[in-house]
């Protein structure tokens, strides 16, 4: 298909390349891929006692998967530049499908980590292109908007994960988590090819740094697995920081290379970008505090307050809520004033909520917990929505789907990370407070095994009650436990409400994309 100049392309006939329809289209198979990041976490337990999996195994169906997906990321935006959006969507549309009905089929705990594997790298064909394909096709006055729904739909399938999840794992079986794909991305497929353009920017790549892909795919691996690692090996063992120096390496060696190719995977003059660069960083520091953060609400509802699966995910419809709601609205308030003052407003809102958050007790009500996660929600909703613009508007439309792609990849490496400090923040906190709070409770003295084993529990909320306890010493074990847990979560969500503070001054660098009028559908809305 030939170059198309920027803002020359043809004005669509009917359906076909219709700006809201290519919207819609989009949304489906970004919804396929986010409903998945969430539903299978309620799945994993099914999973371990059908196949008889080990607990490492079953870390391995998320690790392999988010392992694929950030890897794979900024590769796949670049696949995009090169071949067309539309094409590298499609392939993403029916791989990650067809990923998905294997791993239902699967016999082997083995055969899901490695489709699960598979449907990181699908997923990652299709989230960068999804990106390009509304960037060639908005003009800019509606580009906010559009990538504001997308984030509306981000939030509802997000939400509706573990709901959906657990009534299909509890009345119909774990499979089913994965076959619901089939017909979800039939559907993305088909109006993807009945409504999809390709735009072709002028100056698309024509080559590949393979080099560069190697290093910043090495580099990734490393980070990424350092820090879903780090909290087995401990932050100082060998094992983690060599994976840490063999990233930190890899990223320098990559820079140095993408200084001097031809044409390189990123181009270093990208970050030349001040609101750019400070998108990507708010991007980091956003899914640092919320994905880090979050990572404990769900230990919370569950275990300290003893909700179902599907309860707790009802109990977090006040954040996802606010973000349906609020992600279109900021769309139109970045439209009108820039993403400035709704990106800093929207990480101050954020911190408030951590540090809301910070304060919950094991007897803390609905309605409390609720006013803080709408909160949360109303927050995240600008910043979602800004900073993709702020990123994908800034770049040119040549490397749209790179920064589709950085885009990902940051809030990837920020939700890794906030997951991995924010654990051992916990785990830090609760190994200081367990013992004084087990001995102030007058409960029998533990062995250093027992004392360790009751220390990873109690990081999940879980309290060690051992079988056949009476009902007095049972209480207290589990108050010590809930209590020690809660402490250690008061302190993970003050780090983030910190991050979050850091975020909103980030956020002060930040403007409206520079290039966004560059968009193929800036002549035909």
């Amino acid at each position: 298909m030939p170059a198309t100049e920027p803002g020359s392309a043809p004005a669509p006939t009917g359906l076909r390349g219709h700006p809201w329809l290519t919207l819609f289209a989009v949304a489906i198979g970004v919804m396929m891929v986010t409903l998945d990041g969430t539903i299978v976490a309620v799945a994993n337990p099914a999973i371990q006692r059908d196949l008889g999996a080990s607990l490492a195994e079953v870390q391995w169906i998320t690790n392999g998967y988010l392992l694929a997906l950030a890897v794979s990321l900024i590769t796949a935006g670049k696949l995009g530049d090169r071949f067309g959006h539309r094409q590298t969507f499609l392939i993403g549309i029916a791989g990650f499908a067809v990923s998905s009905a294997a791993i239902g089929l699967s016999t082997g705990v083995e055969l899901v980590i490695g489709f699960r594997v598979a449907q990181g790298l699908f997923g990652a064909l299709l989230m960068p292109a999804a990106l390009g394909l509304l960037r060639a096709t908005f003009p800019a006055e509606k580009l906010n908007m559009a990538i504001g729904i997308w984030g509306m739909v981000i939030g509802a399938s997000t939400a509706a994960g573990p709901i959906v999840g657990g009534l299909l794992v509890e009345h119909v079986s774990w499979q089913s988590v994965f076959f619901i794909n089939v017909p979800v991305g039939i559907v993305a497929l088909l109006f993807g090819l009945f409504i999809l353009v390709d735009h072709r920017a002028a100056k698309a790549p024509r080559s590949f740094d393979v080099l560069g892909i190697l290093l910043l795919s090495g580099a990734m691996f490393s980070l990424i697995w350092a820090l879903i690692k780090a909290a087995e090996w401990g932050w100082g063992d060998y094992k983690t920081l060599l994976f840490l120096a063999a990233a930190v390496l890899g990223f320098v060696l990559f820079t140095f290379w993408e200084g001097r190719v031809r044409e390189p995977l990123i181009p270093l003059g990208m970050f030349r970008s001040l609101p750019l660069s400070a998108g990507t960083v708010l991007m980091v520091l956003m899914a640092f505090a919320f994905m880090g953060g979050l990572f404990f609400v769900t230990f919370y509802l569950q275990n300290v307050h003893g909700m179902s699966p599907v309860d707790s995910g009802l109990h977090l419809l006040p954040l996802t809520g606010m973000m349906i709601i609020g992600s279109p609205l900021a769309g139109i308030a970045i439209t009108k004033v820039g993403p400035r003052v709704p990106l800093v407003a929207g990480m101050v809102a954020t911190a408030a909520a951590c540090f809301g958050m910070a304060q919950l007790t094991p007897g803390t009500g609905t309605a409390v917990m609720s006013l803080w996660f709408a909160l949360l929600g109303f927050g995240l909703a600008p910043v979602m929505v800004g900073a993709t613009e702020v990123i994908v508007g800034n770049a040119p439309l040549e490397l749209s789907g790179v920064a589709g792609g950085l885009q990902q990849a940051a809030m990837q490496v920020g939700g890794s990370l906030g997951t991995a400090v924010l654990g051992a923040v916990m785990a830090s906190t609760v190994g200081n407070s367990f013992g004084d709070n087990w001995r102030a409770a007058d409960l029998p003295p533990l062995t250093p095994e027992q004392m360790e084993l009751a220390e990873r529990g109690i990081q999940v909320g879980i309290a060690p009650v051992p079988p056949g306890a009476p009902e007095a010493v049972a209480q207290a074990i589990t108050k010590v436990a809930h209590d020690t847990f809660v402490d250690g979560m008061g302190t993970a969500f003050t780090v983030a409400g910190a991050v979050a503070v850091l975020a909103a001054v980030v956020a002060c660098f930040t403007k409206r994309g520079e290039n966004a009028p560059e968009g193929a559908g800036a002549a035909h809305i």
